[in-house]
């Protein structure tokens, strides 16, 4: 439910300032939203005069939409501090007619690992809710271990709903040791509703099936959640799953081919070329990758006017579209000089961007400037392969893979076992493997 990759976003606000804001009455704020903001800025000062704002938030009796709002929010984040304290007005949020709290709610107490049976029982009541958002409360029941709920986690099995059949899936795999029908998570991953898609890969991932990486692998969603994936289910020790090694994973998600992707949507004629850049600012990765696949067919040259203004227009601030602008470089071959030099300050200035929501790009930048130039790429391996001056790990890994791209095509590279040493030793082990693998 947290990502701490966005966590820190109003830089300014004091812990103070946020606690006088929830004190402060709505009638006397600049926005209706301040609460909001408030709650999820204490998220950013752990201990007990934020844990204390935020409980006397939530017993609030205050029925405006801002403070229910604030309320949902400082369930979530009294969760992620820890606040044991916080039990007993979670449990009784179980019983709000907001069933976004109860949701929060339910999610809050899985966190804080609650081991009180009156809360699992009025849990394993709201499965017979259909108000009731019935995925997040079997995935609450289940990771409380609550093997009292399993008949009626069971009756979920048979929901037309794949989000709740998928947890239900993975709850009893949890809890009972048994598999009811694991695979049908594949088809999961294959369905039209991406945020479907996803929901099977986190079912997965509960349910410790790294057996099905491979269908992970293949599934049109972002690669954030695929890479998640594979960190997280990949066995200790192992050196290959399903037959393929885990660079062979890790590599695939870095690089993303277009190819390397099983779609759900396809195309009955080939759209125009403002059609398919367009599809990159969609929220679906089925119909970004579809269009990306069109697009690397054809030679940029042609398409650069209108990649250009698209980009200056609104994708170099897209943090979607950024992505698969940066991957489409990479296709492009050789470009004429003026479209070169333009294309390699995008790329340069993307690896160096430090905003958060674009760091899933700085791989996607490396790996293409060094497609399309190789005499720049070869300045900046040093920097991209240091820990220090490149601390996202999958912008070294692709660093990596550039130098082995780069080395595989006989081009002399400076220092190159210097920089062997240096990525062999690398603090994070998935590059550490492959340095070894590759270098010996």
């Amino acid at each position: 439910m947290n990502s701490n990759r966005f966590t820190n976003i109003h830089l300014g606000l004091s812990q103070e300032e946020a606690i006088r804001i929830l004190s402060t009455p709505l009638d006397q704020l600049d926005s209706n939203s301040d609460y909001y903001m408030a709650a999820a800025h204490l998220q950013n000062f752990p201990g007990g005069e934020s844990e204390a704002a935020l409980l006397k938030l939530l017993a609030s009796n205050d029925d405006s939409q801002s403070t229910r709002l604030a309320q949902r929010k400082a369930v979530e984040v009294l969760a992620i501090l820890g606040c044991q304290e916080a039990i007993p007005l979670l449990a009784k949020c179980l019983s709000s007619n907001d069933s976004y709290l109860v949701e929060n709610a339910a999610w809050a107490l899985k966190e804080l690992n609650c081991k009180d049976q009156d809360v699992f029982d009025n849990l394993a009541k709201l499965l017979d809710d259909p108000g009731q958002n019935q995925r997040v409360i079997i995935q609450a029941l289940t990771g409380l271990g609550a093997i009292g709920a399993v008949e009626g986690i069971k009756l979920h099995l048979s929901s037309s709903n794949p989000g709740v059949k998928g947890a239900a899936l993975a709850g009893l795999y949890i809890l009972l040791k048994q598999d009811f029908g694991l695979e049908i998570l594949k088809e999961h991953l294959m369905l039209p509703n991406q945020m479907d898609r996803q929901a099977a890969i986190q079912d997965i991932i509960d349910a410790n099936a790294y057996m099905l990486l491979p269908d992970v692998l293949r599934a049109p969603v972002s690669p954030v959640f695929r890479m998640r994936a594979v960190r997280l289910l990949w066995p200790k020790r192992a050196t290959e799953v399903e037959g393929k090694s885990l660079d062979y994973y890790v590599d695939s998600l870095i690089i993303d081919s277009p190819n390397s992707v099983e779609l759900v949507h396809r195309y009955d004629e080939e759209p125009a070329i403002d059609f398919l850049i367009q599809e990159f600012f969609g929220t679906d990765f089925s119909r970004c990758y579809l269009a990306l696949r069109s697009l690397a067919l054809k030679d940029l040259n042609h398409i650069w006017p209108a990649f250009l203004q698209r980009w200056h227009q609104d994708a170099d601030n897209d943090y979607g579209a950024h992505y698969f602008f940066m991957r489409l470089i990479g296709y492009a071959g050789i470009l004429k000089k003026e479209y070169l030099d333009v294309a390699i300050n995008i790329l340069l200035e993307a690896i160096a961007n430090p905003r958060p929501q674009f760091l899933k790009s700085k791989p996607a930048a490396i790996l293409s400037l060094a497609s399309i130039a190789a005499d720049v790429a070869i300045e900046k391996l040093p920097e991209w392969l240091n820990p220090k001056d490149t601390p996202f790990w999958e912008a070294r890994y692709a660093g990596l893979i550039a130098l082995e791209r780069l080395n595989s095509n006989s081009i002399a590279i400076v220092d190159l076992g210097g920089l062997a040493l240096q990525s062999k030793a690398d603090p994070e082990p998935f590059i550490a493997f492959k340095a070894s693998k590759y270098f010996g």
